[in-house]
């Protein structure tokens, strides 16, 4: 069976909720979920799963939360060649660098090896409507590129 990890920041519980919506999404389609809060988890558990994905805030302007700093070190060091990964994240359209964690992260998953399978959900503070469907055709492309 196919496995989806989910690793997630989240201050306000905005992103919680985003990683949540994913991980159902992948359940939906029959996939095994793993979800972690990214102090609960090593960079090289990702090795284990099939689709990886960070669900990430951005703080301040434009930096990583400190919590997901040691797990982004960490994540580019690992060889994730053959994974699929996905990057989504909350921000604040206030700030000028707008959710830019999610496209740091996107950057380091590059370095990996592993292959892009969707492109990036980037959402204002709390998910909408709008925002679900994204996250769950989100989820539906990663999958369609691991199988």
């Amino acid at each position: 069976m196919t496995l989806a990890k989910i690793v997630y920041a989240s201050m306000t519980g905005n992103t919680e909720e985003i990683a949540d919506i994913v991980a159902e999404a992948f359940e939906n389609l029959n996939i095994e979920v793993e979800i972690d809060e990214c102090t609960q988890v090593d960079a090289a558990d990702f090795a284990a799963a099939d689709i990886c994905v960070v669900a990430t805030y951005t703080y301040g302007d434009g930096e990583l939360p400190d919590e997901i700093v040691d797990f982004y070190e960490d994540l580019q060091e690992v060889d994730l060649k053959g994974k699929i990964y996905g990057v989504c994240g909350s921000g604040d359209t206030f700030y000028e660098e707008y959710c830019k964690s999610v496209d740091d992260f996107d950057a380091v998953f590059t370095k990996t090896g592993a292959t892009k399978g969707a492109d990036s959900v980037k959402i204002d503070l709390a998910a909408e409507e709008e925002d679900i469907q994204n996250l769950e055709a989100f989820a539906k492309k990663l999958v369609e590129a691991a199988s």
